[in-house]
């Protein structure tokens, strides 16, 4: 099976390398750097997006939001033209389900498919082939493609039969993440500005029933980020101003309340308008105790 992976960042260049191991796997990306770094670990590179995806059986896409999707595949120099009928175009990143939807119908015209599937675990976990992945997809074009989405996760579940719906189920994963790491910021901040040793505090949460994930993982550059230094940035604040905003719409969209959720998202928000958005998103504790101690 040939697969091209456009969009090299922190996720996209992980899972490249991984698949790389087993596939013959053809990478790319705008940025020359990415490719530099592709190239010197034996991952074969196209000289554009178009050029990449000739041939290809899968095309995995990781992309920040349904902007540049709609601009890579209909865009100037779009790959959905070179794309060959009957190939499958998987999408990793979170759009939303109505950009989804709309997506699907557009390739399904040219014979393309779209395989809908979020991933969550981080870039660490991508390089493992560890990650969490939910698929929405028609069962066709899930058995298709289902030898690279086994490779890419440790955990899999086709949660239903049509795209748009591994976005549902994503949006309803970064609810939940969205909150816990701004939580775990409060938490943190708090014990801070109540002269207790963060870190002391950190450890001994995580012995208890307060553990998470996302406490655990933000934790510690949390605490960097609260006593004024910029932490190694692993996940971009602005990724959890787009994601909150479509854990927001999506629960507007059927009429229901998320007001914890909708809190979570201001202090993303808050924290964009601070000139966070392109910092690690444990940053977002200093929306709530700016002044360092």
């Amino acid at each position: 099976m040939k697969i091209a992976v456009i969009g090299l960042g922190a996720m996209g260049y992980q899972m490249c390398s991984w698949l790389n191991n087993d596939f013959t796997v053809t990478g790319y990306d705008i940025a020359t750097e990415k490719m530099e770094m592709a190239a010197k670990e034996g991952i074969k590179t196209a000289p554009s997006a178009r050029e990449a995806v000739k041939d290809t059986d899968v095309v995995l896409v990781a992309v920040r939001n349904s902007a540049q999707l709609n601009d890579l595949l209909y865009g100037e120099g779009g790959i959905a033209s070179a794309m060959r009928t009957g190939s499958c175009l998987l999408l990793t990143s979170t759009i939303g389900i109505e950009a989804v939807e709309t997506v699907a119908a557009k390739l399904k015209a040219d014979g393309i498919g779209l395989i809908d599937a979020p991933v969550s675990g981080g870039p660490a976990r991508a390089g493992k082939g560890d990650l969490l992945v939910v698929v929405g997809a028609i069962e066709e074009e899930y058995n298709f493609a289902k030898p690279v989405l086994d490779a890419m996760s440790s955990t899999l579940v086709w949660v239903g039969k049509a795209p748009g719906k591994g976005q549902a189920m994503k949006t309803v994963n970064q609810l939940l993440c969205g909150v816990h790491i701004a939580a775990a910021g409060e938490a943190l901040a708090l014990a801070g500005q109540l002269d207790l040793d963060q870190e002391v505090v950190l450890k001994a949460l995580m012995a208890g029933a307060a553990e998470s994930f996302m406490l655990g993982d933000r934790g510690p550059r949390a605490i960097v980020a609260s006593r004024g230094e910029e932490p190694e940035v692993k996940s971009r604040l602005d990724i959890f101003v787009k994601d909150m905003g479509i854990v927001t719409a999506a629960a507007k969209a059927v009429g229901m309340a998320v007001p914890v959720a909708a809190a979570a998202e201001q202090e993303y928000l808050l924290g964009f308008a601070k000139g966070q958005g392109a910092m690690d998103d444990s940053s977002v504790i200093n929306v709530v105790a700016p002044e360092v101690k």
